[in-house]
């Protein structure tokens, strides 16, 4: 081919792609928000509690988990599981929290603590703005067979969250990270799937998380919307309030 020719090429494949430029990373994320039900829907949540199932399929252990949620910020879950007991973790304020029959209760700290936080907010997909400070579209990629759009939120605190969102459906199917936990950082990937209508917006029925060597399946069976939740659901334990007395007193 000639360098005549090659320039002609180029230029007509440069027209083509400046016909479908990438779009924003703020578009990406507000077309989920829209896919999912909208902002209005989101912001007449205030409250909500989830009910569903945990599974390690290759140990074949399972349980139960509920979840509770207020704004602005409030979040408490127990996880109950066959052979380990009752797992529990809350966020109250700036509060974070796990308690467990296994390794007793602690306070998180850190990045840990920033983290646990930007995960329980309520209705985080709404409001990634705050959460979010820095996103940006990294390109495309495949994923089953799907085009996504792969988009890098960058927190305030933190490493960043990966999230990947289907050209055609706007919907996100995949995100990944790396968390901060007492063990150390573990590379953690999700993968969404079956989105069902949940009080009028749409949520991931199944959700496969992949967290170091360890693999479980959520599947998430209902939500109660707008729920009365009394304030001492969201209070701290007595064990963990001992510790947290503990860490002002110093």
């Amino acid at each position: 081919m000639n360098r005549r020719m090659l320039l002609l090429v180029l230029a007509g494949a440069a027209a083509v792609f400046a016909a479908d430029p990438l779009p924003s990373a703020e578009s990406v994320l507000d077309r989920y928000v829209q896919v999912t039900g909208g902002k209005q829907a989101y912001e007449k949540r205030k409250t909500e509690i989830a009910h569903g199932t945990l599974e390690y399929a290759s140990i074949g252990i399972k349980g139960s988990i509920t979840r509770y949620a207020a704004e602005p910020d409030k979040y408490y879950a127990a996880l109950d599981i066959e052979g380990l007991g009752k797992v529990e973790m809350g966020i109250n304020g700036q509060v974070a929290w796990e308690n467990s029959a296994l390794l007793g209760p602690r306070v998180k700290t850190g990045l840990e603590r920033a983290g646990a936080i930007r995960e329980g907010s309520m209705n985080s997909t709404l409001n990634w703005r705050k959460l979010y400070p820095k996103v940006e579209n990294a390109g495309i990629e495949t994923i089953d067979g799907e085009e996504c759009y792969k988009v890098v939120m960058t927190p305030g605190e933190g490493q960043p969250l990966i999230g990947y969102y289907q050209k055609k459906s706007g919907l996100q199917v995949k995100v990944t990270t790396v968390s901060s936990t007492q063990m150390g950082d573990i590379p953690v990937e999700l993968i969404a799937s079956d989105y069902k209508d949940f009080g009028g917006i749409l949520e991931p029925a199944k959700v496969i998380q992949k967290a170091g060597p360890q693999e479980f399946t959520m599947t998430l069976e209902s939500v109660e919307v707008n729920p009365v939740i009394p304030p001492e659901r969201f209070a701290l334990p007595a064990d963990v309030r001992k510790l947290v007395d503990k860490a002002e007193a110093k």
